[in-house]
């Protein structure tokens, strides 16, 4: 595959995520109401996707590293596009959460592999540059994601919303079957098999790098979660915004993701990855005590939760690439495997905050601003510490030379 293919391929794969969640969170309020669900049920029609989406990794990370990415991938997107196809035509909530829950499973296998071929195909500094580029690309899905999604649900319907979901799909598994040729080196026939596997979990999760660089994955995007699970309430609910309004909103955020990206490349020529991941957290940081300073002292106006929203995304624009790169860099043979278990790590996380809100999110912005504020701390924390003790150990970067990627 030509680099700019390879970088293409993992552009679509990893946008799939921010297609499944952000362009349906501008229909919450209105398929809510159409439905008669509570803002519980409501939340779990994301829980459940999340939930089987970490569950999913699990299974597709060690299925890839026996198998191959390419299988894994044909299989997942099929599997993909049908519950996507589903869900749309859902009448009840009860249903809806079902097919979510499907759709997430399927998703796994798109984002597993779609993080495990950059460990097949790059070393772990040049991976970092490479998924920023891809991520750069994730950004522009992400930006006009929620803006589709609130032009549907006003014109259309939430079910036109739902549907746009299978046609990503159907196009990226098109993409897939006619371009993506397999990255994994050399298979491993044991990968499935209960003591090999539970070995890969023992190896990985014993490395300082991987549980310094999950942290600190789990931790920007939890912060990140907060807003995706909890904006669209505080925005449209109690602020009064259209939903294109908030669509715009959302966009503007991922134009602040792709300015992250952009500075990330920028920082890894001359910091590394550690260095990198420091500098990005300070972005982090500043946007998440900001917002929740703010909303502290009574400061509710919308733009208090978007100008601080937009600090917040240019910092995880900068610690996302190194950390996905991160997790994978120690195990050229476990690439899936450490991939699947930081994946399952951040839906664990993503999970924990979906039901805390559906708990906690009522009259007031609070819960998600001061989750997004707890949760800037700790990954601040986690940069300047974790990370630069143990990130970049002597020896755990090796890996085969492939062609540079097209600048």
């Amino acid at each position: 595959m030509s680099p700019g293919v390879i970088v293409l391929t993992i552009t679509l794969l990893l946008a799939l995520q921010p297609i499944t969640t952000d362009l349906y969170l501008p229909s919450l309020p209105t398929l809510q109401r159409e439905l008669g669900a509570s803002l519980g049920a409501t939340q779990m029609t994301l829980s459940a996707l999340i939930i089987c989406f970490g569950i999913g990794q699990l299974v597709c990370g060690p299925l890839s590293d026996r198998f191959g990415r390419r299988p894994v991938l044909l299989g997942g997107m099929a599997l993909y596009t049908v519950a996507s196809v589903l869900a749309s035509a859902s009448q009840s909530i009860e249903t809806l959460i079902g097919w979510r829950a499907l759709q997430g499973a399927a998703l796994a296998a798109a984002v597993t592999c779609g993080r495990a071929l950059v460990r097949d195909l790059f070393m772990p500094h040049e991976g970092a540059r490479v998924m920023s580029r891809a991520l750069g690309g994730l950004g522009v899905v992400g930006m006009l994601a929620p803006l589709t999604g609130g032009l549907l649900v006003h014109f259309v319907s939430w079910h036109a919303a739902l549907l746009s979901t299978a046609v990503f799909g159907a196009a990226t598994l098109a993409f897939i079957a006619c371009k993506f040729e397999e990255t994994l080196p050399r298979r491993n026939a044991h990968a499935t098999e209960p003591a090999e596997l539970l070995r890969n979990w023992s190896v990985v999760l014993g490395h300082p790098t991987f549980r310094a660089w999950a942290l600190l994955l789990c931790c920007t995007w939890g912060g990140l979660f907060f807003v995706l699970a909890g904006s669209s309430f505080v925005f449209i609910n109690m602020r009064g915004t259209s939903r294109i309004g908030y669509g715009l909103i959302l966009a503007s955020c991922s134009l602040a993701y792709i300015v992250g990206t952009l500075i990330c490349r920028k920082l890894l020529l001359t910091h590394g990855l550690r260095g990198s991941a420091k500098r990005g957290a300070c972005f982090s940081l500043g946007g998440g005590l900001s917002m929740a300073g703010l909303s502290l002292v009574g400061v509710d106006t919308v733009w208090a939760l978007v100008l601080p929203q937009l600090l917040y995304a240019v910092g995880h624009g900068v610690l996302q690439p190194c950390a996905q790169a991160g997790v994978v860099g120690p195990f050229p043979d476990k690439a899936g495997t450490a991939a699947s278990l930081s994946g399952f790590a951040m839906m664990l996380t993503a999970f924990a905050i979906g039901l805390f809100l559906g708990h906690t999110l009522d009259h007031s912005a609070l819960p998600v601003t001061l989750g997004v504020g707890a949760f800037s701390v700790v990954l601040a924390v986690v940069a300047w510490t974790l990370v630069q003790r143990d990130g970049d150990p002597a020896g755990a970067w090796r890996a085969p030379v492939m062609p540079e990627p097209a600048r």
